[in-house]
């Protein structure tokens, strides 16, 4: 009997223990009454099972129609809050901007492939009474203020350098990239989605580090798309899409043999349980490869941006350097020193990854648009004509001329949003919105597709139609900033502190290519050889990674007349004129200044 006793303790605490445990697992993944609706969850697991590999914003955009304007998803212990609505976008990422500018943690995306330096990914948890500092961009004089400036320190110099007086100044660069462009069409139609990646490179490198990519074959542009493939690989299970989807030449353009081999040897799944139960991190890297493979990333990474940043400062001693975002940098360095080379060169760095493909992936929408919708590219011919005739193409001189153009831009980044669910945020106080309770720590999702795709705010959505946005003046950067909500043409660029800076530059690309492409060619359906039947490519047959855009389709790219392919040339040989041997520029062009003549503050 006096074993009996300490037994009978020991199952009983074994049982209550045990209790409480199963108890606690069993909340997980459950969804709390007081938060915003959202399809049933199972036990541990929440709503992962739910998320498709596949054609995600289509779910999303369901879920939206069931829901309403906000909903949320249970992924085990973490919380996703879905903004479906272009008001509620508005009341909660630009109102509440305050407890709402964060990211959420990407342990691997950040903290491994980037060594924290990635603005994109940068996680903001100040206390709400400091926001105000930032906002006022003080001085730092004292190290408690310049702990809170410098948490937010890379947003605010991106606000200073991408600012609408620096998009004014790259105007010389994009006419130039935008007549190679014209070029390329004209040479080889065929290959068209390359001269359109080119030309976005080339805007983005010149803008960045300031020299052009002549090809999407040069070294460069080779290192600096092979680095972002090996990131997505780790972190991006949606790549495999793009992987199996894309034919073997865009195979060979789009990975090499180095990024195809990691992509097989690393565990894809292992990124997102990581972030979703951090208690994995502890595990030996010996035991996770993946950290050990996203750890040689993030060093060829900083390595390839830390080479591009020193050629940028040392063209600044021996004069070659002409103006871009990193010669600003090296400026405000000087001015201010309180950011280091690392952290200027991953700023770079990030510009040049995110600007590469995102405009280079609305253009291949367009392109299919006006495939798909012929009547589009009648009525903006007719328009440019008008306007131009036929000896010269637009210029941003004739953007108030041109409504019709600005209108099939606009059109095009709300029918091809690239990052349909937007860029990821999270709220760092607990919060409530139309009476629901939203957790602290909660991943807040912009559904870019659901409302670009409302048929209330855009009727017909998966019609082409520029005449939605005749009659609406407004910038990119006007449009976000509109109190009015309705009025916001499309969110493509994000919203509140964390949107994107650059949109005053996308603008000006996206009008020039746009309107010098209509004014240059047209582009109609190839014949099926067999059937003699039109081939309309299919719009919802999209390739999901990075950027979400269409898969490769046919179509059909002639010049509209011999006066205007002689003009392309002519035009494009006074381009050469300015050129080195390298086809950089040999001189500064006219109309570029650097950023002490600009306002960087």
């Amino acid at each position: 009997m006096s074993f009996e006793v300490p037994n009978t303790i020991t199952f009983t605490a074994i049982a209550i223990v045990l209790s409480a445990v199963f108890w606690k697992l069993s909340k997980i993944g459950r969804r709390p009454s007081s938060y915003p609706p959202g399809p049933p969850t199972l036990p541990l697991i929440g709503n992962l099972h739910q998320i498709p590999n596949q054609k995600r914003h289509l779910q999303f955009e369901k879920w939206a129609q069931e829901y309403g304007p906000i909903y949320s998803l249970m992924l085990g212990t973490k919380v996703m809050i879905v903004l479906n609505s272009d008001l509620a976008i508005k009341d909660l990422i630009d109102k509440r901007g305050a407890i709402y500018s964060s990211r959420p943690q990407a342990y691997i995306a950040q903290d491994i492939l980037s060594g924290g330096l990635r603005i994109l990914f940068m996680v903001l948890e100040l206390p709400t009474p400091f926001y105000h500092i930032i906002d006022c961009q003080i001085q730092t004089c004292g190290k408690w203020h310049a702990n809170f400036y410098l948490a937010d320190m890379p947003i605010q110099i991106a606000h200073r350098v991408l600012n609408i007086s620096a998009a004014r100044t790259y105007v010389p660069y994009q006419d130039l990239e935008s007549k190679a462009m014209l070029l390329g069409f004209l040479n080889s139609p065929g290959d068209f989605i390359n001269h359109l990646r080119r030309y976005s490179a080339s805007l983005t490198t010149q803008m960045t580090f300031g020299f052009r990519t002549t090809s999407t074959q040069t070294k460069e542009f080779k290192e600096v798309f092979d680095v972002s493939i090996l990131e997505s690989c780790v972190t991006k299970k949606e790549l495999l899409t793009i992987f199996e989807d894309f034919g073997p030449r865009f195979r060979a353009q789009w990975f090499s043999c180095e990024s195809k081999k990691l992509f097989l040897d690393v565990s894809l799944m292992m990124a997102a349980f990581l972030d979703l139960v951090p208690m994995l991190r502890h595990i030996p890297e010996c035991l996770l490869p993946i950290k050990k493979e996203g750890r040689g990333i993030h060093r060829r990474e900083l390595s390839l941006f830390r080479r591009l940043y020193l050629q940028a400062k040392q063209g600044l001693v021996d004069g070659s350097a002409k103006p871009c975002v990193c010669v600003d940098l090296i400026k405000l360095q000087k001015e201010e020193e309180i950011f280091s080379d690392d952290l200027a060169a991953y700023l770079g760095g990030s510009l040049l990854q995110a600007g590469s493909e995102t405009t280079s992936s609305i253009l291949v929408g367009f392109i299919q648009a006006m495939t798909i919708f012929p009547d589009v590219v009648k009525y903006a011919q007719e328009e440019l004509d008008r306007v131009c005739g036929d000896k010269r193409m637009p210029d941003l001189n004739d953007v108030p001329n041109l409504p019709y153009i600005r209108a099939c831009a606009k059109e095009s980044l709300r029918w091809m949003p690239g990052f349909t669910l937007g860029i990821p945020h999270s709220v760092t106080q607990d919060d409530t919105y139309m009476g629901y309770q939203i957790p602290s720590g909660s991943t807040v999702i912009l559904n870019v597709w659901a409302v670009h795709n409302d048929p209330k705010r855009h009727p017909n959505p998966r019609q082409f139609d520029p005449m939605r946005y005749i009659g609406d003046e407004q910038t990119s950067t006007n449009s976000s900033n509109n109190p009015d909500a309705t009025k916001r043409d499309h969110f493509v660029f994000g919203a509140g502190r964390r949107k994107c800076q650059g949109m005053h530059i996308a603008d000006r690309s996206l009008f020039l290519a746009i309107g010098r492409l209509l004014w240059a060619f047209n582009f109609e359906r190839l014949l099926d050889p067999e059937t003699n039947q039109e081939i309309i490519p299919d719009m919802n047959d999209l390739a999901e990674g990075v950027m979400m855009l269409p898969k490769p389709f046919q179509t059909k790219i002639t010049p509209r007349s011999a006066e205007k392919a002689e003009c392309i040339r002519n035009e494009w040989g006074q381009m050469e004129e300015l050129l080195d041997e390298l086809a950089q520029w040999k001189v500064v062009p006219e109309g570029l200044v650097w950023g002490d003549e600009h306002n960087l503050e």
